[in-house]
C-alpha cells in the first residue's frame, strides 16, 4: 500500500503543479488513496521530496533524482573500503579495511535498500540487518554490482 501510494505522489507531482500538502492529499483521495495530511507528510520526507519553482514560478513539490542522491563520493568510499562480504541468515557481514566500516555503513545507508533495516559498524567489520535470507542475498548482488561498476 505505502509503496503503491509513494510511487503515485511520484507520479502526480511529475504531472502537475503540486503546491501544498493539502493539494496532494486532495489529488490522492481522488485516485482512490484514503490518506490524511500526516500521512503525506511522511510520504513527503521519507521521498525526500523539494521545493522548486514550478511553471507559475511558484513553488512546487520535486523529486530528487537518485542519482543526486547518492553521490560519486559515497561510490568511492564504498568501493576503496570494501574488502569483501558473507551472510548468516539475513545478518550481512561486510569486511572493510581499517578504519572504513563507519564511512562504508554510511554509503550502504545512502544506497537505501529496502531491505536493510540497519547496520552497525566498527572498525573494519559492519553487520547490516536485512529482512529476509532472499533480501540479503539481493543486496550482496547489488553492492558486488556497484563495486565491479565501471
Amino acid at each position: 500500500m505505502k509503496i503503491g501510494r509513494q510511487a503515485k505522489i511520484v507520479e502526480l507531482i511529475g504531472k502537475y503543479d503540486i503546491e501544498t500538502q493539502e493539494e496532494l492529499c486532495a489529488r490522492l483521495n481522488e485516485e482512490g488513496y484514503d490518506v490524511t495530511q500526516a500521512t503525506v507528510s511522511r510520504d513527503i520526507r521519507e521521498l525526500k521530496l523539494t521545493k522548486s519553482a514550478g511553471r507559475s514560478g511558484r513553488p512546487v513539490y520535486r523529486a530528487v533524482p537518485v542519482a543526486e542522491d547518492f553521490s560519486a563520493k559515497y561510490l568511492s568510499i564504498l568501493r576503496n573500503g570494501y574488502v569483501s562480504m558473507d551472510m548468516a541468515q539475513n545478518i550481512l557481514v561486510i569486511r572493510t579495511i581499517a578504519g572504513m566500516a563507519m564511512a562504508v555503513a554510511a554509503a550502504i545507508d545512502a544506497l537505501q535498500f529496502r531491505e536493510v533495516v540497519g547496520c552497525i559498524a566498527g572498525d573494519d567489520t559492519i553487520m547490516v540487518a536485512v529482512r529476509t535470507v532472499d533480501g540479503c542475498l539481493d543486496v550482496m548482488t547489488r553492492i558486488r554490482d556497484l563495486i565491479n561498476e565501471k
